[in-house]
């Protein structure tokens, strides 16, 4: 049964919803986790955040090829692979709009918030809060045989939103969050972090007032 506990080094945990087929990998110094997602319809590979150890991606990849490569936000470890990544595969590169100047390949499709990203019967949309980074964003894939499901990079994870540096950073962040997360869908989606374990919006909610009187 998936339980969303990767390991650098591990192997590739692995969910099957009735369309959509995703694998999630830890890699890399900072325990970062990439996702492949496969439509199960038509074979169409996305992967978000090319983050580290290029060949373990690829491999997870395999022969059939992959559409492209989503990046959640400009810090570098994620998408440190991103280069080798798309060099081997032809991928086309996505990447929210204020964060395009900070990741060292050319983006091919700029994500503005509210976009929508296809790939074979699977539709992703960006939600953009800013704050982590200016364009920090998370990709929302809401499945119609069940819970929806949130890629949030390091917008969102288990105990609190990411890091941020000034308190209007904070502010956006977590307003980003609370508005188009925890105001906007239900308890059931599975939240699928930037780093570490999954967890649940029902799992977080009731922690957003501790998390904002603590600023962090």
């Amino acid at each position: 049964m998936y339980n969303g506990n990767a390991q650098v080094n591990g192997p590739a945990h692995v969910r099957e919803l009735p369309n959509l087929l995703i694998s999630k990998i830890a890699v890399g110094p900072y325990n970062n986790n990439s996702y492949l997602l496969r439509c199960a319809k038509t074979g169409t590979e996305v992967l978000i955040d090319a983050a580290a150890e290029p060949d373990r991606l690829l491999t997870l990849v395999g022969p059939g090829g992959l559409m492209g490569v989503l990046t959640t936000h400009g810090h570098h470890d994620h998408w440190g692979a991103l280069a080798q990544v798309v060099s081997a595969t032809g991928a086309k590169t996505f990447a929210p709009k204020a964060d395009v100047g900070s990741i060292d390949v050319p983006t091919d499709q700029v994500l503005e918030p509210g976009a929508v990203v296809t790939f074979g019967d699977i539709s992703l949309k960006v939600l953009t809060t800013g704050g982590h980074t200016p364009g920090a964003s998370m990709f929302f894939y809401d499945d119609p045989f069940g819970h929806g499901h949130l890629f949030s990079g390091d917008c969102l994870f288990p105990g609190g939103v990411g890091k941020t540096t000034t308190p209007g950073d904070f502010s956006a962040l977590f307003n980003g969050v609370k508005t188009q997360v925890f105001d906007a869908l239900p308890d059931t989606t599975w939240v699928y972090p930037g780093h570490g374990d999954d967890t649940t919006v029902g799992a977080e909610r009731a922690s957003l007032d501790s998390w904002q009187d603590r600023g962090w």
